[in-house]
């Protein structure tokens, strides 16, 4: 019989594992159930964690680690991918890797304080390593500050009514009074900034990335309040000051709390859904139309899954070439059976038993290693019993 072609196209577990460490765990549990099958991984981001190295690998490059300063102001070793071949000159900037959520202590977690300064000197040491363009992946923030900090490390200034330099975070924003771009890192002139982020977060507004998001980063109430009115402010005094309007109506400038505004505004980003940069670049259709089966994966499976998430974009793909999903996700929340009219047709929890946090996290390659092994025997059963049935009937027609 011809083997098994398994596709494994796991998001991260965010906070826990990235991409990569997925498929190894979810090729692992495979493996053990259909030795024999023939398994191909393509860890898929959607811009936050794993971006660099996944574009980075995907193109023949490498990545390159760099300390910057993290989102509390604390140094942070984070990283550029450099792609090869025919993309050389081309470097590829995680936003997460400096300043994402997981870099913010549990404790200390407030997007009225975080900073996107990192983001900027990551940019800032791939010109000095020679980039020629960027590739900027947008997501797993835990950040709302529209990209001011970054600003500020490339050498623009950010202004309150004083002529005094922001502070830090999310709440300076309500005080952005003018941003002046005479300092502003030179070399930036004329390079092409590409941005793959989530075009469906907008900067302010019922949509608005702080009421979306700002309460996973620990934003209280009030706080959205505050973060809402500083991301309209920087939209305002962008249009007046730079000549860029229409920021609180532009697809994806919310991403990142905001970055992908501030990035389109201070440095002439174009924001592309991250789908196209990444499932393109990785030539996930080819791979798909290849498989007989796929197995995606995600931190949480629930009704948002279908709304721009890794797991609901590649069942989408996967239905267009007749292949079916199985999706893993450590949580199963409300509403999940929307993913089954997106094109995945089994979702398995992860999670054994409840257990702290801490202790999930520790357990978590061995859990998607085991559901994913258990899913693959269900899947074999059941090619056991279509095959009795096919012999069955061919009795009955004799």
């Amino acid at each position: 019989m011809t083997p098994l072609k398994i596709l494994v196209a796991p998001s991260g577990f965010k906070e826990c594992l990235q991409a990569d460490a997925v498929a190894e765990a979810i090729a692992t549990g495979l493996g053990r159930a259909c030795p024999a099958a023939r398994i191909t991984r393509r860890p898929v981001t959607d811009g936050g964690e794993g971006f660099a190295r996944a574009i980075a690998t995907g193109a023949g490059g490498h990545v390159e680690p760099v300390t910057v300063t993290g989102p509390v102001g604390r140094p942070v070793t984070a990283h550029i991918g450099w792609a090869g071949g025919a993309l050389a000159g081309t470097a590829i900037i995680e936003m997460a890797s400096a300043a994402g959520l997981r870099l913010v202590p549990r404790d200390m977690r407030d997007p009225l304080a975080t900073s996107t300064r990192g983001v900027g000197e990551l940019i800032r040491a791939a010109l000095d390593r020679g980039a020629r363009r960027l590739l900027i992946g947008c997501g797993d923030s835990g950040t709302n500050d529209a990209g001011a900090g970054m600003a500020q490390a490339l050498g623009y200034r950010m202004l309150d009514a004083a002529g005094d330099e922001l502070q830090p975070g999310g709440a300076a924003l309500a005080w952005l009074e003018r941003i002046d771009a005479t300092g502003r890192d030179r070399r930036l002139d004329g390079l092409p900034v590409m941005v793959a982020c989530n075009t469906r977060v907008m900067l302010t507004g019922s949509d608005g990335v702080a009421r979306r998001f700002g309460p996973q980063k620990g934003a209280s109430p009030e706080a959205v309040r505050r973060l809402e009115a500083g991301l309209a402010t920087f939209a305002a005094v962008a249009a007046r000051d730079l000549g860029v309007r229409g920021l609180p109506a532009l697809p994806g400038a919310g991403a990142s709390g905001g970055l992908g505004a501030g990035l389109h505004a201070l440095l002439g980003a174009r924001l592309r859904p991250w789908q196209e940069v990444v499932l393109d670049g990785l030539a996930l259709d080819r791979e798909i139309a290849a498989a007989n089966l796929v197995v995606t994966a995600e931190g949480g499976i629930d009704e948002q899954t279908v709304q721009g998430k890794v797991p609901g974009i590649v069942a989408v793909r996967a239905r267009a070439h007749g292949v079916p999903v199985i999706a893993l996700a450590g949580s199963v929340g409300a509403g999940y059976e929307a993913v089954h009219a997106a094109g995945i047709d089994a979702v398995a929890s992860t999670l054994g038993q409840a257990v702290p946090l801490d202790e999930a996290i520790a357990r978590a390659p061995a859990d998607i290693a085991r559901t994913a092994e258990q899913a693959m025997r269900t899947v074999m059963v059941g090619m056991s019993m279509a095959g009795r049935c096919r012999d069955s009937q061919s009795r009955c027609a004799a």
